[in-house]
């Protein structure tokens, strides 16, 4: 018994603990058995354990061969309308309740949930293949001190790993060893992120020296210590330590799981994550599913329909109580041996009705939705005029689920560098020691005819396509007379994380930047004759106007997006020390030594160039005392193998160097707008969607580019951050006064602006600082306020929540009111915090659209997210849910395929809900001369068939095909755009009319036979007025009806659609015709029992024309209010399909947009650093990447504009 009670104890104490451990990460080299150690325990079941660490096998499958029909149903059955129906069918097995057979449920649900499984059994098996792939392929691992080949599935953490040219990286790896001069590794990452272009990695220098042989790696008994499994592909941190030394470890050290070897004949590598903990594995978690606003209103409808199936039930429930009581216990030919009484037959009839009824829930409704969708998704794909053939790069739609969302946009939030512009960057100016170069172009920035390029023939390294106009530089640089210009290009040609890579096949070097301004600026250094050669762990070579010099890299302090800026430590050949930085003005100014010169110079040509769109850095430089350099060093030593913050003491640590800078000068890089930008804004805007520019750029920047791109014209009044603050502070008090003298909260409905149009915004990130705040505690201070006074802020006293928040709402409601808002200086937080504001307080649409890997989380916040494969990766692409190349494109995509897919959908679900009242309401009017018994008007095989056979196909092809006017009148005229944001081709009054309309249709099917039928002679002197046959009458009625009225609400007819309305029609009378044969009644005697049904009552033409009288009554109202609305109230689209083709004939003049006209206030410099984290770290802790120098100097290519 104790020793139960002490196992007991022990399963309880293991399920409390923590299940991944305490403490960093650690893996030992060479040591699968550390893995397993007690410390590395994780629970798995009760006292059952196993280690933490995942083995390198890989299960993306869901199911198996045993478990896919249990949980396939199990899935598909958490849907309540699923659900719906199987309670349905439960029902209909009680014989009590149920007039109908199981079938008539059972078929619809089986070909419901047949479809969605084969649809997932279908993709799990693509999963089980691709896992087993995967797991069987074939790497060297070392096994007691030797290489052998094993299977990836085989892996375990802490093996040494061998890998060759064109491997895929079976786990991720610290890299150890590379056949390549100082463990240098080419690397590409598509599966990764996307991107094509090779990316460099590099061991430490220590392993790079002694881990190059079989019996040192064999030998080799490292501590990793690290940061535990994330999802972080951006992020590493870790130190290895070995004979009594630590070393630190970053993301350039690690190879991650997916990555392929390029350039590469061998490599050696370490295992710290496997399997399920590598980071690609960890990023396969689901998204954040969206809905959208057609989704949200059809579910709340359904739910209506529900609500209204119950009351109907009870209602005719009640009816049969009473008519039991007055009339069924009084009838001798309806005893049916049962002592229920009429209170009990009501509660069964209320079932029964339930039953009989369900068909107004459409259990097809989902399903037919998502086909659409499917359908819809494609034609983006295969859209030819959204293909961009210089990237062989088409639209992709990377979600089915929200196509008609695309029709309902009110707010679209772009980034401005590669979104709105090409982001491929061309030095065109800059000023050194208050002097600017690059002149001879006009005021509007155009290059004169008289200006001519200057000659770079001289430089043997220059590169023909560089152009650049300003003579006197060249004269500068070649006489050598001013120092701080030759200073200037030298800084140019020292300070970046550019890597050089040798092409062994045309023997040329090619420039790999982290960002295009970084090889737009080194590629500028060249071609003056300050050219970068190569670059090692410890020195940089460049060549001086032909004079090929080597400085010792003594540090590299990279550039983040909080830093905003670079440097550089280097010792010259003489041994002083420089320091040299380049980067924002707003952070270079505030570092710059009191006695630093041409300040004021420098910043009139910063404003300048601001006015011109120029995206500027500035550059500066600090001469540096061994002593202070030894001090220094060793901090950033200690900062460097911190495990908890790294990046924050590394921060601190710079700081303490970057100080009393001297100014040098500025230089000035082009980004031209993408081609089609102006005219696809100007028509955004007329079809009344609001664009936000959301830019890290400079106001000045951000503002001219808003005049180019034509988001802001000559006679919008702009309104900058402190017109806005004062306009806030000014309602807040208005607000308080208010609220003072009535004692309550008083919504103040006046607008911010006293003109309603034309106002644009333009605000900093600074200021939005003070609206977008971190809420913390919010929700407990909240409620602590419900207990206690509420006091109201005197003016001057500090806000409470209750008013930050009311601060927010005001914010956002002028910045609606604008017709333009151009947010600058804004992070990558920000932005997403801007799209949140709008979507909490506006309820409106929003669309995201960027390129960079700094847009992600605007786009992942947006209801719709846009990426664009532009300049800077694929990072905005994988997270978007479409995607294309250029901005351009988005009009299309919007106003052609996001309003069809809205109108399809709307008229889809009109529709859908019509024919399924329309169907069952029959049943309803039935009751009324059927004793309310839960009776069904139709045969069983119609009810059967209806949703699944006989109506669903015309209405499909309309969700997938119809177009009221073509592409090309879509985008003409951007206005016909705007019913969808209004939301009013499918709301509730929609509904309500789709209601009505199906009772009205349903009244005409019952009513009209069921007049025709009485007292009538068929043509064989038999009366034809039989239960069977006047069901037969009312099917056929009702098919032939909703497949017209889906004609009359066609648009855009081909082949197709007639041949699916015509056949709708033809299936259902050939299948009758089958069910009615005495064949199949022999065979089913039970199942068929309308035998010969069919053939007799067509005999009878005066039940044809019962039929056709019934469909012209039910169809004649509709025609006459469509010819009415269409004549009288015509909408806009009706008026340009009256007109097409004399529209369609005319062709469209383009009109050239006018020069952009310049804000009236002065402007500062228009930086703007695209660069993102560069190479710093791999080149401060890697090897030389310049191969052995050849006996003449190499050409060079730039390619940074790829990177």
């Amino acid at each position: 018994m104790s020793n139960f009670n002490s196992l007991f104890s022990r399963c309880f104490l293991f399920l409390k603990s923590d299940s991944r451990g305490k403490g960093p990460w650690k893996v030992k080299a060479n040591d699968r058995d550390f893995c397993n150690l007690p410390e590395f325990q994780k629970k798995v079941f009760l006292c059952f354990k196993k280690s933490k660490y995942a083995g390198n096998a890989i299960k993306t499958y869901k199911y198996n061969f045993f478990t896919f029909l249990p949980l396939n149903l199990f899935e598909q059955f958490k849907r309540a309308a699923n659900i719906y129906f199987l309670v349905l069918l439960i029902l209909q097995i009680i014989p009590q309740i149920s007039t109908l057979p199981w079938y008539t449920t059972l078929v619809p649900l089986v070909i419901v949930l047949a479809i969605t499984a084969i649809k997932d059994l279908v993709d799990d098996l693509a999963r089980h293949r691709m896992d087993k792939e995967v797991n069987n392929r074939k790497c060297d691992v070392l096994l007691d001190g030797r290489f052998k080949e094993s299977k990836w599935m085989d892996i375990h953490v802490g093996d040494v790993v061998r890998l060759k040219k064109n491997d895929f990286v079976p786990a991720d790896i610290v890299l150890l060893s590379s056949s390549n001069p100082n463990s240098l590794c080419y690397v590409e990452t598509a599966e990764l992120d996307g991107e094509t272009n090779l990316k460099f990695k590099m061991g430490l220098k220590v392993t790079d020296e002694h881990l190059q042989e079989e019996q040192q790696i064999a030998n080799f008994d490292a501590m990793i210590e690290c940061e535990e499994p994330n999802n972080r592909l951006d992020k590493f941190t870790g130190v290895m330590k070995w004979n009594n030394e630590a070393f630190p470890l970053d993301l350039d050290n690690m190879l991650l799981r997916g990555c392929k070897i390029r350039n590469t004949e061998v490599l050696h590598g370490l295992v710290i994550f496997a399997g399920a903990d590598t980071k690609i594995m960890r990023n396969g978690g689901k998204t954040r599913f969206k809905r959208t606003k057609i989704d949200e209103l059809m579910n709340y409808m359904v739910y209506s329909i529900f609500v209204l199936l119950i009351l109907v039930s009870a209602g005719l429930a009640i009816g049969n109580t009473f008519w039991y009581d007055q009339i069924g216990s009084n009838a001798w030919y309806l005893y049916d041996g049962k002592q229920y009484n009429s209170s009990y037959r009501g509660f069964l009839s209320f079932w029964g009705y339930i039953i009989v009824l369900n068909t107004m829930v459409p259990i097809s409704l989902y399903v037919s939705v998502e086909v659409i969708r499917l359908g819809q998704s494609k034609f983006i794909n295969w859209d030819l005029q959204m293909y961009y053939p210089e990237k062989d790069t088409a639209a992709k739609a990377r979600t089915t689920t929200l196509n008609e969302q695309l029709g309902q946009i009110e707010y679209i939030f772009s980034d401005k560098t590669g979104t709105l512009t090409q982001n491929i960057m061309a030095f065109k100016k800059c000023t050194i020691s208050g002097h600017t170069y690059g002149g001879d172009t006009s005021a509007d920035g155009e290059t004169l005819d008289t200006s001519q390029p200057v000659d770079l023939k001289w430089n043997k390294y220059a590169d023909g396509r560089f152009q650049f106009y300003d003579h006197s530089l060249i004269s500068c640089i070649q006489s050598k007379k001013n120092p701080d210009v030759h200073e200037f290009f030298k800084l140019l040609c020292l300070c970046h994380t550019v890597m050089v890579e040798q092409k062994e096949d045309i023997n040329e070097l090619v420039y790999q930047a982290a960002s295009p301004d970084e090889g737009a600026l080194v590629t500028a250094a060249r071609n003056f004759g300050f050219v970068f050669l190569s670059r090692t762990q410890d020195t940089i070579t460049v060549s001086e106007l032909g004079v090929e010099k080597t400085y010792q890299m003594l540090a590299l302090l990279d550039f983040n997006s909080d830093r905003k800026r670079m440097s550089v430590i280097l010792r010259f050949p003489d041994g002083k020390i420089r320091l040299y930085c380049k980067g924002a003005d707003t952070v270079v100014y505030e570092r710059l030594h009191p006695s630093s010169k041409h300040k004021e110079r420098t910043q009139s040509a910063l404003e300048a160039f601001a006015n011109e769109t120029l995206r500027t850095l500035c550059l500066c430089y600090k001469d540096i005392t061994e002593e202070e350099f030894d001090s220094w060093a060793r901090k950033h030593k200690a900062a460097s193998v911190s495990m908890s913050d790294r990046e924050a003491a590394l921060d601190e640590v710079y700081e303490l160097i970057e100080r009393n800078l001297q100014l040098i000068g500025a230089t000035a890089i082009e980004d031209k707008l993408q081609d089609g930008v102006p005219d696809t804004i100007a028509k955004l805007a007329k079809a009344n969607i609001k664009i936000w520019v959301l830019t890290g750029d400079k106001k000045e920047t951000a503002e001219n580019i808003g005049y180019s791109c034509q988001l802001l014209t000559g006679d919008m009044q702009i309104h900058y951050g402190e017109d806005v603050n004062e306009k806030l502070e000014a309602r807040q008090i208005q607000r308080r006064n208010n609220t003072e003298s009535s004692g309550r909260q008083v919504k103040i409905k006046e607008p911010f602006f006293a003109a309603q149009e034309n106002n644009a915004l333009i605000i900093t990130g600074g200021w939005l600082n003070e609206i977008l705040y971190e809420k913390k505690k919010k929700r407990r201070r909240l409620r602590l306020r419900k207990f206690k006074k509420k006091t109201i802020p005197k003016d001057g006293q500090p806000m409470d929540e209750r008013e930050k928040e009311q601060r927010q709402i005001d914010f956002v409601d002028m910045a609606c009111e604008c017709s333009a808002v151009i947010c600058c200086r804004v992070t990558p937080k920000q932005k997403a915090n801007v799209v949140n504001l709008v979507k909490k307080y506006k309820k409106a649409v929003t669309l995201s659209i960027g390129d960079g890997a700094n847009d992600v989380n605007m786009i992942k916040t947006a209801d719709i997210g846009v990426g664009i494969s532009g300049q800077e990766g694929m990072q905005a692409v994988m997270s978007s849910d479409y995607a294309f190349a250029q901005f351009r494109y988005l009009q299309r995509l919007l106003l052609v395929h996001g309003r069809w897919s809205y109108i399809r959908m709307c008229k889809f679900l009109r529709y859908f809900f019509y024919k399924n009242f329309a169907f069952t309401l029959v049943h309803f009017w039935y009751s009324f001369f059927s004793g309310y018994s839960s009776q069904i008007a139709y045969e069983d095989w119609f009810i059967t068939l209806y949703n699944v056979c006989y109506s669903s196909l015309p209405v499909l092809l309309v969700g997938l095909l119809d177009q009221d006017v073509s592409d090309s009148l879509s985008i003409r005229f951007p206005k016909l755009y705007l019913p969808g944001p209004q939301g009013v081709m499918f709301n509730y009054k929609n509904f309500f009319i789709s209601l009505f309309h199906g009772i009205f249709t349903s009244l005409i099917i019952f009513f009209i036979p069921y007049g025709a039928f009485r007292q009538t002679m068929g043509q064989d002197g038999e009366a034809p007025s039989d239960y069977q046959s006047f069901a037969v009458v009312t099917a056929s009625s009702l098919t032939i009806i909703v497949n017209l009225q889906i004609s009359l609400n066609t648009s855009y007819w081909t082949f197709v659609n007639f041949f699916a309305v015509l056949g709708s029609i033809a299936i259902y009378f050939g299948i009758m015709f089958d069910i009615h044969s005495a064949g199949i009644h022999v065979i089913f005697t039970s199942a068929f029992t309308f035998t010969g049904v069919a053939s007799n009552t067509f005999r009878q033409p005066y039940l044809w024309l019962t039929i056709i009288l019934t469909v012209g009554i039910s169809l004649l109202p509709v025609i006459c209010i469509e010819f009415l609305q269409k004549t009288i109230w015509p909408s806009e689209g009706d008026k340009i399909q009256r007109n097409r083709r004399k529209y369609e004939e005319q062709v469209e003049v383009v009109k050239k947009p006018e020069p952009f006209q310049r804000g009236r206030r002065s402007r500062r410099s228009a930086y703007a650093f695209s660069h993102s984290r560069g190479y710093a770290d791999l080149i401060a802790s890697g090897r030389s990447i310049r191969r052995k120098p050849t006996q003449r100097p190499i050409p060079e290519i730039n390619q940074a504009e790829n990177s």
